[in-house]
């Protein structure tokens, strides 16, 4: 039996910084939420929908859900060549739980954004 301590210290087995660590990015729940909507989609059609993404994050985030099989993408031997992402169960399975936080965020900014400012302020009298 390892230690807390160890428990939660090695990414390999702390399912909460393994999994979520990806999400971390902060293109890869959006990029979900857009694969939700719009079922499959072209890789030139995220980009318009998200427009300050650069197309070396959006391809690396693509990647990434792919690799963890949220994502699938699908080439088809076409002249020019086709490619589309959609989500696998899994991913669309994750869905409810980003609208979740999505609800959360947008009844908490507001006083999330005054407790940020409270706080810089605070600290930046402190220092003064």
């Amino acid at each position: 039996m390892l230690k807390k301590q160890e428990k939660y210290s090695i990414i390999e087995i702390c399912p909460i910084r393994n999994v979520v660590s990806r999400f971390g990015n902060k293109w890869a729940l959006l990029l979900i939420l857009i694969l939700s909507e719009n079922k499959s989609t072209r890789y030139n059609q995220l980009a318009k929908l998200i427009p300050d993404i650069s197309s070396k994050m959006l391809a690396g985030t693509l990647r990434a859900l792919e690799a963890d099989g949220l994502v699938k993408r699908t080439v088809y031997p076409e002249v020019p060549m086709r490619v589309e992402y959609e989500l696998t169960p899994v991913g669309h399975s994750l869905v409810p739980l980003i609208k979740q936080l999505t609800e959360w965020a947008q009844q908490h900014m507001k006083g999330i954004v005054k407790h940020r400012h409270d706080f810089e302020m605070s600290n930046s009298n402190a220092q003064a």
